[in-house]
């Protein structure tokens, strides 16, 4: 088994951190449905399973991240047996007592061995350390693996933002008491 740990970010790591590949694949996708009939407005989402496995996009531009990680405000970095594995960017200013999970991502050699669910426990964490009750993580209305992930570990669908990311993706949030 792995091990995982979670610190803040030490310049050394920039160079990583700017190279790690943010795609993701795909068997399915959260389609939206809006209908408009007489004044009243439902939308919905429904799972729709691909004909072919995708490769998704990170919905964000990395180059201006960069900045960001200088700063070291609200980040973490994962380590997965020493190696730089992720990272998660959190902000506590854009809702009220609450932590928001702008970024997490993982390089593709490290999936599935821990780092995302020790990054957002950190981030809760972080959260905790700043006043926080409640996290909300955004992700890609594509992003199946993070869609799944939340749900296990026990955030609620609570909203979500047509066209939100440069790409015009769609942005689906999630939300849980911490």
């Amino acid at each position: 088994m792995s091990s995982v740990q979670v610190r803040p970010p030490m310049a050394s790591d920039l160079p990583t951190l700017m190279v790690i590949d943010h795609t993701c694949t795909a068997d399915s996708v959260w389609q939206m449905e809006f209908q408009c009939q007489g004044g009243k407005i439902d939308v919905g989402f429904r799972e729709v399973r691909l004909p072919r496995q995708c490769t998704v996009a990170y919905p964000r531009l990395i180059s201006r991240s960069v900045e960001d990680w200088r700063k070291q405000e609200g980040m973490l970095v994962a380590l997965v047996d020493n190696h730089v594995a992720g990272y998660a960017r959190m902000n506590d200013r854009m809702m009220h007592a609450a932590v928001w999970v702008t970024d997490l991502a993982v390089a593709p050699r490290f999936r599935g061995q821990g780092a995302a669910v020790a990054l957002i426990q950190a981030a809760q964490s972080w959260g905790l350390d700043h006043g926080c009750n409640r996290i909300m993580m955004e992700m890609s209305s594509k992003n199946q693996a993070a869609i799944c992930l939340v749900q296990k570990l026990g955030f609620e669908f609570c909203g979500y933002n047509d066209r939100y990311y440069f790409n015009q993706d769609i942005a689906l949030f999630f939300g849980r008491k911490v």
